[in-house]
């Protein structure tokens, strides 16, 4: 009996430790299968290895500024000694909050660099760079720009921020090609970018675009390009996008009006990730951005784009956006309406839409948001497209596919529903300030506008604004999440579940029945 006593009291150890074993084995697939973009599994060297930590710290910077102007809201509501109203350049849009309230923005135009969310934080553009005024609107020779024009300006090999002397209309002969480490900063003035090629952003990286028109570009090429002081090479046909983005990384699309164009208003292509695109007017035009070169291109899979707080608004048909591949995150934009469909995909894209307002047209065909493109339902109901807080107007509705049709997931999160107010306040401003054939036929103004600042001569500034501190987010989002840690809000699958309740039985029994 002793022995057979001794013989027990080994192996019941023994049976505890293959129990907590497949407990953890179990645990271990579920913390795999919930961060499937994991970094053993990135196709591009700038890819966010946790696309949901990325969604997350946009919802809190996005809460943090509507509570922000709900809190004084609240304080004067409740204190007759309030000094004013809440200041109007307060709108709960993480973006324009972060910068627009300074009177003195004029002098400290590069504190823009710090206010990105999304995919394209961190984007520096010109950040740290001389100031470069544009003072002549002319584009007579794509091989040799003349000092002081736009072309001129973006080939250079310097971080600079572009700035202009006052309002221009500039007609391209040939396509804008857009060095790194640029900023295209518009404020102020009234910038029109019209012609042929329009702005094209290729193997480049860290450029913003910010609050300037970009309408009726046509297609260019056969013709000698300069992309750089000392490069000038033969360029083919473009194909008349207005803003074209490919092979790059750390792009920021932010405050422009976009619309008649030949092809797409915005592509972003050929393995481009770390992109946001936000508070910009579309009008006017048939496929309206395309995320994704082809089906057959997997590197595109590691695109990761940020869609946010734009007015998607008159004469649009579709492709708000046509996504292949990658992870697109969708979240308080503002589509008035469209002819076909609003979001459309093929080849397995993520898409997660949050917080959006969608109104579908009168036509009762085209009352779905989404769109399979070429694709049979067995192969998409597998895609991840999930819609959360989303507010469907005139019979709009969305199809969810893959995680976003489980009833876990569902639970798992927090966002709820922005009312219309709501999103009629983050959006009040959408396209080019101070625009009036923008949102609601106005596009906000500027406090303290100054024009251009600084004294300047013709090209380089002199004595310009200066580059201002850093006040990046990026150590609050290292406070949130921490450099590796794994904050995303995840659900469990039934049959992870199912498996680790399964274990927790087994271990229950036999720590309850052995003898």
């Amino acid at each position: 009996m002793v022995a057979h006593k001794g013989v027990h009291n080994h192996q019941k150890p023994s049976y505890i430790c293959i129990l907590w074993f497949c407990l953890f084995v179990s645990l271990f697939h579920h913390g795999r299968a919930s961060f499937p973009s994991s970094s053993s599994n990135l196709s591009l060297p700038h890819q966010h290895p946790f696309p949901e930590h990325v969604v997350l710290n946009v919802q809190r910077k996005l809460n943090d500024s509507l509570s922000r102007r709900h809190l004084l809201t609240y304080q004067q509501d409740g204190d007759t000694t309030a000094s004013g109203p809440i200041p109007s350049c307060l709108t709960g849009n993480p973006i324009d909050d972060c910068w627009r309230c300074d009177p003195n923005w004029s002098q400290n135009r590069q504190r823009l660099a710090d206010c990105s969310i999304g995919f394209g934080q961190g984007t520096l553009g010109g950040k740290g760079g001389r100031f470069y005024l544009v003072t002549d609107s002319s584009d007579n020779d794509a091989a040799n720009p003349v000092p002081g024009t736009l072309r001129h300006a973006v080939i250079q090999p310097e971080p600079l921020w572009i700035i202009f002397s006052g309002d221009m209309g500039i007609t391209l002969k040939h396509e804008l090609i857009v060095g790194s480490f640029k900023t295209i900063d518009g404020r102020g003035t009234s910038v029109q970018i019209t012609g042929h090629g329009c702005l094209t952003i290729q193997q480049v990286s860290h450029v913003i675009i910010h609050n300037v028109h970009i309408h009726h570009c046509k297609p260019s090429g056969n013709t000698l390009v300069a992309s750089s002081p000392t490069h000038v090479g033969f360029r083919g046909v473009s194909d008349g996008d207005g803003i074209s983005v490919s092979a790059s990384h750390h792009i920021w699309i932010d405050h422009c009006s976009l619309g008649y164009c030949s092809d797409g208003l915005i592509d972003v292509i050929l393995a481009s990730t770390a992109v946001t695109v936000s508070n910009n007017y579309f009008h006017h035009h048939d496929e309206v951005m395309l995320l994704g070169h082809d089906d057959r291109y997997t590197a595109d899979s590691g695109m990761q784009v940020t869609i946010a707080f734009n007015h998607f608004g008159e004469g649009l048909v579709q492709r708000m956006p046509r996504c292949r591949h990658g992870y697109i995150h969708v979240v308080n934009n503002d589509f008035t309406a469209w002819e076909m469909y609003a979001i459309g995909g093929s080849a397995n894209p993520t898409i997660n839409s949050q917080g959006n307002r969608y109104t579908a047209p009168i036509d009762p065909n085209a009352k779905e948001v989404t769109k399979r493109v070429d694709a049979n339902e067995k192969h998409w109901v597998k895609w991840n497209w999930r819609t959360e807080g989303d507010v469907m107007v005139n019979g709009a509705f969305f199809v969810p596919s893959g995680d976003g049709v489980s009833p876990a997931f569902a639970r798992a999160t927090s966002l709820q529903a922005k009312t219309a107010d709501v999103i009629d306040q983050l959006t009040v401003n959408a396209g080019v300030f101070g625009d009036p054939g923008g949102r609601n036929g106005q596009g906000g103004g500027f406090p303290g506008i100054t024009g251009g600042g600084g004294t300047v001569t013709r090209g380089y500034s002199k004595g310009g604004p200066g580059g201002g501190g850093s006040d990046s987010d990026d150590g609050l989002f290292t406070m949130i999440f921490g450099s590796n840690s794994s904050a995303a809000a995840v659900a469990l699958r039934p049959g992870q579940v199912w498996s680790i309740l399964f274990n927790i039985i087994l271990l229950w029994y036999f720590l309850h029945h052995r003898r």
